[in-house]
């Protein structure tokens, strides 16, 4: 008997790739469209509540979102958790403003194959990946991703 084995490969969305998001709807009630990810560059973080590496890359990530006016730059995170409840409960406990949505299968399809959590991916405003990182980011990694924000003139 010969069993055959059938390997389908999972494309991991890469720096130079599109990532289209789509219309979104965050745990805490905002709703993001392609006109918003259009308007600015945006940071994605895909985590998890249990991820040790998560919970301290998180607090840098609010610290960000404090730092750089969300006319400036978006920012959203996309937990794996299985659970609504347990991010709510994880956002409301460490008292986090980012916006947060569950993984569904079409974001899952758009990101591809991840090495793990947390994941983070810059996306410039016509939707291509100009930074990925994987891992543990430490602080100086996220102060220098305000780099990204666009300042809007002043007239």
């Amino acid at each position: 008997m010969v069993l055959a084995c059938s390997v389908s490969h999972v494309h991991a969305i890469e720096v130079g790739d599109t990532l289209a998001l789509g219309k979104i709807q965050s745990l805490q009630g905002q709703t993001f469209t392609p006109d918003d990810w259009a308007q600015r560059n945006t940071i994605v973080q895909v985590w998890a509540t249990w991820c040790s590496y998560c919970r301290a890359q998180n607090k840098n990530l609010q610290q960000l979102r404090q730092q750089v006016p969300a006319n400036q730059l978006n920012i959203i995170t996309i937990s794996i958790d299985r659970r609504a409840e347990l991010v709510k409960d994880y956002m409301d406990r460490h008292q986090y403003s980012f916006p947060v949505v569950m993984m569904t299968p079409e974001l899952a399809k758009a990101i591809g194959k991840r090495r793990g959590v947390p994941e983070l991916y810059v996306i410039n405003s016509q939707g291509r990946v100009i930074q990925k990182d994987y891992g543990l980011m430490v602080d100086l990694d996220f102060a220098d991703l305000a780099r990204y924000a666009q300042k809007k003139n002043s007239k």
